[in-house]
C-alpha cells in the first residue's frame, strides 16, 4: 500500500505509527507543517517526510494548496489524518479525494470545541468530511459522539499499544533491592499530570512509615521527565521534607523507559485527564503494579483490584493509603504486576494494532 500520514511528525506517537507501517513493507509519506517535522534519525529511512511551507495555526489553511499538489502527485492509496482540529482542518480545505481516515488524540475533541462555537464547527465539519474516523480509546471515541451529538457514530478504535518484546520484563536481569521499595513516574511535568498530588501523598505516606518501628525498607521515589513544573516540583519536595527521597531524574528516551520501569515497584500516576493511558500500559507491561487517578482513559486501561488500584483524582490521601497497600504486600504486588502484563498481551499488543490498522486501511481502499 502507498500510505500518507499527515501529522505533526515531531510526535513520537506519530513516528512510532510511521515506523510501524514502513515496516510492514508498505510506502510511507509523512506530511506536516513546518515545525513539525521529526528527526530524521528517528524515522524508518524508507519513509520520506515532506515538509509542508508554512508553519504555525496559518499553515493548517495556506497549505492546503500544497498538500492538495502533493497528495496528486504521491497519489497514495489512503490518508491517515491525526488530529481531528488542526490538520484534519488542513485535509478538509486541501479537499483530499483519496479515502481519508481521521484519527482523534485527545485535546482536539476534549477542548478544541469548547473554546468557541467557531471551533466546534470547525471540529464537526473536518469530522463529517472523512471517510472514516478512528480513536486510540473507547471513552475518547464516546466524548467524539458527544461532541458530534451522535451516539451512533461509527468510531474505529485503534489501541496505541506497546511493543512486547521491548517491554518484556524477563529481558531486565536486575534484582530489586529487599531494602528499598521504588514508587515511579514516566510523565512531562506539567500540570494536568498530577506530579504535585504524588508529592503530597509520598510526604503523607513516608510519614506513616516512618512511625512504624517495624518498617525496615528505604522508600525512594523516582521521577522521569522534564517540563515547565520541573522547579516548582523540586521545590515542593524539599518543602515537604522529601526531597532526600525523591529523585528526579531527567527526561528519558522511548528506548530507555523498560529498563526505568524494570527498577520501579510500584508506577504511580495522578493525572488530571487522560484519553487513554500509555505510560500506564507500558507499566503494565513490565509487570509493574499501579496506582492511578480515576480519569477516563486510566480506567479504561486499568482493571481495579486486579492490575492495579484506582483512587480519586484529588484525593491524595487515598492515595496514600493505596500506596501504603502496595508497599507493604508484596505478594499483591506480584499479583498485580503478572494480571497487567496479560491484559496488555489480551489488549494493547502492538504488533496486534499494527495489524487492526492496515486492515483498516485495507478497507478503506477497497471500499472507498
Amino acid at each position: 500500500m502507498k500510505i500518507m500520514l499527515l501529522s505533526a511528525a515531531r510526535s513520537i506517537h506519530t513516528v512510532k505509527w510511521a515506523n510501524a507501517i514502513a515496516e510492514r513493507n508498505h510506502e510511507v509519506y509523512l506530511v506536516c507543517n513546518r515545525g513539525h517535522e521529526a528527526h530524521t534519525d528517528d524515522l524508518n529511512t524508507d519513509i520520506e517526510q515532506i515538509i509542508l511551507k508554512y508553519s504555525g495555526t496559518v499553515g493548517y489553511y495556506f497549505n492546503s494548496r500544497e498538500l492538495s499538489r502533493v497528495v496528486k502527485d504521491i497519489q497514495p492509496d489512503v490518508v491517515n489524518v491525526h488530529y481531528a482540529s488542526g490538520y484534519g482542518t488542513l485535509a478538509r480545505k486541501a479537499h483530499i479525494k483519496t479515502p481519508l481516515l481521521l484519527s482523534v488524540w485527545g485535546s482536539d475533541v476534549y477542548d478544541f470545541p469548547y473554546e468557541s462555537r467557531l471551533k466546534k464547527s470547525i471540529l464537526k465539519r473536518n469530522v463529517n468530511f472523512a471517510t472514516k474516523l478512528a480513536s486510540t480509546s473507547y471513552c475518547m471515541a464516546d466524548q467524539l459522539r458527544c461532541v458530534m451529538d451522535k451516539q451512533d457514530l461509527e468510531i474505529i478504535v485503534t489501541p496505541f499499544g506497546v511493543d512486547l518484546t521491548l517491554f518484556e520484563p524477563n529481558n531486565y536481569s536486575q534484582r530489586k533491592s529487599s531494602e528499598e521499595i521504588v514508587i515511579g513516574n514516566i510523565k512531562a511535568l506539567e500540570p494536568q499530570y498530577g506530579i504535585d498530588k504524588l508529592l503530597y501523598a509520598i510526604d503523607i505516606l513516608n510519614k506513616k512509615l516512618s512511625k512504624d518501628t517495624n518498617w525496615n525498607k528505604n522508600l525512594v521515589v523516582k521521577i522521569y521527565g522534564s517540563g515547565s513544573q520541573k522547579s516548582y516540583l523540586e521545590e515542593l519536595a524539599k518543602k515537604k521534607g522529601i526531597g532526600d527521597i525523591v529523585k528526579f531524574e531527567g527526561r528519558i528516551s522511548n528506548m530507555d523507559v523498560p529498563k526505568a520501569l524494570s527498577d520501579f515497584d510500584i508506577f504511580c500516576a495522578m493525572s488530571q485527564r487522560e484519553s487513554f493511558g500509555v505510560a500506564v500500559v507500558e507499566a503494565m507491561a513490565m509487570e509493574v503494579p499501579v496506582v492511578v487517578s480515576d480519569v477516563d482513559g486510566f480506567r479504561e486501561v486499568v482493571k481495579n483490584k486486579e492490575t492495579g488500584i484506582i483512587i480519586n483524582r484529588d484525593d491524595v490521601y487515598a492515595m496514600a493509603g493505596a500506596l501504603e497497600e502496595l508497599v507493604r504486600d508484596e505478594v499483591k504486588r506480584i499479583s498485580y504486576g503478572k494480571a497487567g502484563r496479560k491484559r496488555v498481551q489480551a489488549l494493547y499488543d502492538w504488533n496486534k494494532n499494527v495489524d487492526l490498522m492496515e486492515k483498516i486501511y485495507n478497507k478503506l481502499i477497497k471500499t472507498g
